[in-house]
């Protein structure tokens, strides 16, 4: 090692830079709320769907109406569950507090109900999407309110307690980082 290194040399590049306020929390929860208020209209436009049914049956409108519907919840609405089991909940969960922790458990719990019951309507939604008639309109009429129910039960727990919960934790995460770092500078 060279001998005549100043103590100005042997400084760290990372003491020399200005002090920054945290990064603030990832825009991941905007899009988390997007997909939300995508679940709920498509579930209000599932409901438009059955009472298109039983007026015209599975003609072109709905068979647009019917894939939009398959697009989302075979798509972003699964996609956005597993977001949350890896973005969202771990936060929730490593902190701790009870309370918070069986309110996660129950978004997990609900993610499984919601795929069961998604697995169910799936292939009644791929028949009217493809014009089949063969679709079961009467349990679609008795599954639908269900899944909308639960749909909406866990919108709302998410957005009132975790989501708000898990944004304060991840903003203490990134301001006790910036202090360590700050500290060590």
């Amino acid at each position: 090692m060279d001998s005549t290194r100043t103590s100005a040399q042997a400084t760290p590049p990372s003491a020399n830079r200005p002090a920054r306020s945290p990064v603030p929390v990832p825009p991941e929860f905007e899009a988390l709320d997007r997909t939300h208020l995508q679940a709920l209209e498509m579930l209000k436009a599932f409901d438009r769907l059955l009472q298109h049914l039983d007026d015209n049956g599975p003609d072109a409108a709905a068979q647009a109406s019917a894939a939009e519907i398959l697009n989302f919840f075979g798509g972003a609405g699964r996609q956005h569950h597993a977001d949350e089991e890896a973005l969202v909940f771990p936060h929730v969960l490593a902190h701790g507090d009870p309370v918070l922790v069986q309110h996660v458990r129950r978004l997990q719990q609900d993610h499984g109900w919601i795929e069961e019951d998604w697995l169910l309507l799936l292939p009644q939604m791929e028949a009217i999407a493809t014009g089949y008639s063969w679709y079961d309109l009467p349990m679609l009429q008795l599954a639908l309110p269900i899944f909308s129910a639960l749909y909406q039960e866990h919108i709302a727990l998410e957005e009132t307690v975790v989501y708000p919960a898990a944004q304060t934790l991840m903003r203490n995460e990134q301001a006790g980082m910036a202090d360590r770092r700050t500290a060590a500078g």
